[in-house]
């Protein structure tokens, strides 16, 4: 392997190992994949409050270009009211699916 070769497979086993630890940290598993997008949620949401309030770039380790300004609007602007469009369209799913249950658990009651 050429020296690049063997630093972008050094960075993907590191972010692999990131993803495993954060797993871990975040609390979630991977059977419920909600829980991973509104951990990445909370995540981004922190990591945004903790760097721009203090007008820090965030790195990103697998390429050479931490996020700047730009970036960081996009991640405000675009990617986390998608993310909660899609958790709160979860929540009213989940919702539903607990009302008609809650309907049959009643409906088996009065038999």
């Amino acid at each position: 392997m050429t020296g690049g070769a063997v630093l972008k497979a050094s960075r993907r086993c590191a972010v692999g190992r990131q993803v495993v630890m954060a797993t871990h940290v975040l609390g979630y598993g991977p059977e419920d994949p909600v829980a991973l997008v509104e951990s990445c949620y909370r995540a981004v949401e922190w990591l945004l409050a903790t760097h721009t309030a203090k007008g820090l770039l965030i790195p990103r380790p697998w390429i050479d270009h931490p996020y700047g300004e730009e970036e960081i609007a996009l991640l405000e602007e675009e990617l986390l009211p998608a993310m909660a469009v899609f958790l709160a369209r979860v929540d009213a799913i989940d919702r539903a699916i607990e009302a008609d249950q809650e309907l049959e658990f009643k409906a088996h009651q009065a038999r």
